[in-house]
């Protein structure tokens, strides 16, 4: 046996080329890794202008312009070296960071599993330079007449990599990951001008503004009435951006926002702080939205903990949690204080003139002879209304829940004439003199029938209802709907836009009729026949919250994630008092149901106690 000496060395450098390619494994995992790179590099370029192209969701083609400083020759050939930047010399730059990509160290990776095509100019040239990169193979570098900047083109991503390219999602959803990567770059450099272009086709164009103006402008109009301030100066950290206001919190994460000097990070620490300052103003299960900026020390933290830099440590942490913690909190305590009607400005105060040969009448009071103060009058359901329909039998409500009445039982249904539960095809005057139903803690329906009582509760029963009804619309070959004097028109945020194309054509099964106008806005001018709502666009926003909802992810059946996602929205919900008319429509249609005992999430819409149980319990 040979000595330690003699064996073979099994330790090697590796080639640049492999070295490149794990890098990327760390830095570019996806398309919208490599877009937020070439994005954070045309900042620190000192560009003003920036455009973002985008074909098949970033694996055939991402290109970003910008109009910043440009590179000389041979800036343009080492800025694809491995550790080349213009950012750091010695250890202790890394403790003062404040610009964010390293040219260099991002384009080496893009470039080992890309084929990159670079052109850049400086202003004070007068040729550019124009470079070819395939799978960190140099393939030439040329003079190039070109517009002062870069342009960087990545096509074919993950080409020499097929394992990588084949573990990609969908192009719905790499397009949702390039989004949001473009909203961090764009939300915390308002003073600059974005544009994307998505297949040829202009997705954003946003103009340098403001920072409310530039979250409006990604996410829409109606975040105008949305925002509230946040602003704390410390010693430690200085704070300021916006929150949501608590009413228009949502189910499901997106809209939140952290920037510690200028940089997007992720900190479930910080969030509870924000969090836990909407406490009791909005529900366990909604998330508020935020948009925060924080400035502190460089040296107090270190942001080179993550290999894309999205999570970083700070020195005093717990005092900077309680000082945010505090802004929120001060900042929601001033919005509910401040009035809601200015007076000042309020257009409703202000009555033009009337003109010069505008004839003076005397007010005329119309009075009813006939109305009556004592009678009682039926409010309107807010949800859907359904014509009666007649249960089925009692042989076949049997038969769905696998039923077969013990000798000499008798139980009874309800009758689908008059609400009332009491003996199928008994006389009207026992129906009549049978007791109906009574609501108790305005949530639950308690009737009897002939072999027991029966306790329905009525949201459970009224999602069940509607279930029904909505899926029995989808499988309907035309159902119109009813067609709005003045069509509303919505505006969703990106994300929710994209997700609302998906399901459009389910949402017209149910009888709404959509116009897109492009950037997110949507016109709608008809709506389900019997859907009673003013606010068509919170709605719909709702909806689609509830639709992304954890859970629903493995959709067998689009028309029944959606027909349960209505009736959940539009049931009846506990708490709701009910009129007499209103419990006996709800029952009578429950019972019309093919499935009436179970929601559609599978919960029980009624319990049933026998006389025999209640005899026991009693020792009758």
């Amino acid at each position: 046996m040979g000595t330690f000496a003699e064996m073979t060395d099994i330790i090697r450098l590796l080639p640049d080329a492999v070295a490149n390619q794990i890098a990327a494994g760390e830095v570019v995992q996806r398309p919208a890794s490599a877009v937020k790179e070439l994005l954070e590099n045309t900042i620190d370029a000192g560009a003003t202008d920036i455009k973002l192209i985008i074909k098949e969701s970033g694996k055939m083609l991402i290109q970003v312009t910008d109009n910043g400083c440009g590179m000389s020759e041979r800036d343009a050939r080492m800025c694809f070296e491995r550790h080349a930047t213009s950012k750091i010399q010695k250890a202790d730059d890394l403790l003062a960071i404040r610009t964010l990509g390293f040219r260099g160290e991002a384009l080496a990776s893009i470039a080992s599993i890309a084929q990159v095509e670079l052109k850049t100019k400086r202003h004070e040239d007068e040729v550019g330079t124009s470079i070819l990169i395939e799978g960190t193979e140099f393939k030439g570098q040329s003079p190039v007449n070109c517009q002062n900047g870069t342009t960087i083109s990545v096509k074919n991503l993950f080409f020499n990599v097929p394992a990588r390219r084949n573990f990609l999602k969908s192009n719905t959803l790499e397009l949702k990951y390039i989004i949001e990567e473009f909203f961090r770059v764009a939300m915390v450099n308002p003073d600059l001008a974005f544009t994307f272009y998505n297949q040829d086709k202009i997705l954003f164009q946003l103009p340098a503004a403001n920072l409310k103006q530039r979250i409006i402008n990604l996410y829409g109009p109606s975040y105008t009435q949305r925002l509230i301030p946040v602003e704390q100066q410390t010693d430690l950290v200085n704070i300021s951006g916006f929150i949501g206001k608590p009413e228009f919190a949502k189910k499901t994460r997106g809209e939140q926002y952290f920037f510690t000097n200028g940089r997007f990070i992720k900190s479930s620490y910080l969030h509870h702080a924000v969090d836990s300052a909407f406490k009791e103003l909005i529900p366990d299960d909604s998330i508020p939205s935020y948009f925060i900026f924080m400035e502190v020390d460089p040296q107090t933290i270190d942001v080179n903990i993550h290999p894309t830099k999205t999570e970083i440590n700070f020195q005093d942490i717990k005092s900077i949690y309680a000082i945010l913690h505090a802004a929120v909190k001060q900042a929601i305590g001033k919005f509910s204080l401040s009035p809601t009607l200015d007076f000042e400005t309020e257009q409703s105060m202000n009555f033009p003139p009337l003109p010069d040969n505008h004839p003076i009448r005397q007010p005329v009071i119309t009075v009813n002879p006939n109305y009556n103060p004592f009678e009682k009058k039926i409010q309107p359901q807010t949800s859907f209304s359904f014509p009666q329909k007649p249960p089925p039998s009692i042989q076949g409500w049997r038969e769905l829940y696998n039923t077969t009445p013990a000798q000499g039982e008798i139980i009874d249904f309800p009758s689908a004439r008059t609400g009332n539960f009491g003996e199928s095809g008994a006389d009207s005057s026992e129906t009549t003199n049978r007791k109906r139903g009574v609501q108790v803690q305005n949530s639950f329906i308690v009737t009897n029938t002939q072999s027991g009582v029966i306790i329905i509760d009525q949201q459970h029963a009224h999602e069940r209802v509607l279930y029904e009804r909505f899926l029995e619309a989808n499988l309907a070959e035309t159902n119109p709907g009813q067609h709005q004097l003045i069509p509303q028109t919505i505006t969703l945020s990106p994300d929710d836009a994209q997700f609302f194309q998906e399901w459009e054509s389910h949402f017209r099964k149910l009888g709404f009729e959509i116009d897109d106008f492009g950037k997110g806005s949507f016109v709608i001018h008809a709506i389900p026949a019997h859907l009673e709502t003013s606010d068509i666009s919170t709605f719909i926003e709702s909806v689609l919250e509830s639709l992304k909802s954890p859970g629903q992810e493995q959709k067998n059946d689009q028309s029944q994630v959606l027909a349960k996602a209505m009736a959940k929205k539009l049931s009846i919900k506990r708490g709701k008092k009910l009129y007499q008319e209103e419990m006996d429509s709800l029952v009578e249609n429950l019972f019309a149901c093919k499935v009436p005992g179970i929601s559609p999430d599978g919960k029980p819409t009624m319990l049933v106690i026998s006389y025999d149980e209640l005899n026991t319990k009693f020792k009758i």
